[in-house]
């Protein structure tokens, strides 16, 4: 199989189908049925599974999990990882804000690189309509100040939520990742970095979606939290 995609979806009913129904005829175009989209559940009190699974009915190449328990963003990442059968495994945000034309330039960039990011900070990138002042505010710094400075990480948007790795790549990552809150990509991007694999930055186009079901304030501290929780990780196990 070509290709992996996998969607982690937390109370996405309204956001989900719109992204799915077009991810799903994009890639149905292009790989036939050489792809597979990975839709996991988390942790969801709507009808965001049942939406999923109606959607799966009629649409070839999309399997859905249902994970009851609260496993986090980066817990329903790596339960998708470990079913994902494609030679490059990727995830992606369920609110659309990278289509499935932009995700693609990922798998057409990721070339010999370890891993291919979206970027919607450097050069090239569009971001259409912009996400509120604090939300690029505090993506710059957190880019800034821990990313750049404590983990060394030489890329502008570690947590734009398009992100695609070589299946090889994947199985080294997996066994020593464990963070799985929002700070799960820093950690994966870390391994990356320290395999000695290259990562791939490219410039997207982006727009912001709202109806996020976490507000603002509680993402912030979870994913303060979450990134100490890498550090330590990383400084745990001296890798």
């Amino acid at each position: 199989m070509k290709l992996s995609i996998v969607i982690p979806a937390h109370n996405e009913e309204h956001r989900l189908a719109p992204t799915l129904e077009s991810y799903a005829a994009f890639f149905q175009q292009r790989y036939a049925n050489d792809f597979e989209i990975i839709v996991v559940v988390n942790h969801s009190s709507d009808r965001t599974e049942a939406l999923a699974k109606s959607i799966a009915e009629r649409l070839p190449g999309i399997a859905v999990v249902n994970e009851p328990r609260r496993v986090g963003k980066g817990g329903a990442v790596e339960m998708g990882f470990r079913m994902a059968k494609g030679e490059r495994v990727g995830f992606v945000d369920a609110d659309g804000a990278t289509s499935a034309v932009e995700f693609h330039k990922l798998v057409e960039g990721i070339g010999d690189a370890g891993c291919a990011i979206g970027s919607r900070w450097i050069k090239g990138a569009e971001v259409n309509p912009r996400q509120p002042l604090m939300r690029r505010m505090a993506s710059r710094v957190l880019n800034k100040l821990f990313v750049h400075a404590l983990f060394g990480l030489k890329v502008y948007d570690s947590q734009c939520g398009a992100k695609l790795f070589r299946a090889e790549v994947l199985e080294k990552l997996l066994p020593v990742a464990s963070e799985p809150g929002w700070a799960f990509d820093i950690e994966l991007l870390c391994r990356v970095q320290r395999l000695g694999y290259g990562i791939r930055e490219l410039p997207i186009k982006w727009h912001h979606v709202p109806g996020n079901p976490t507000t603002f304030l509680v993402m912030g501290l979870q994913m303060l939290a979450s990134v100490w929780r890498v550090r330590w990780a990383l400084l745990r196990k001296g890798k």
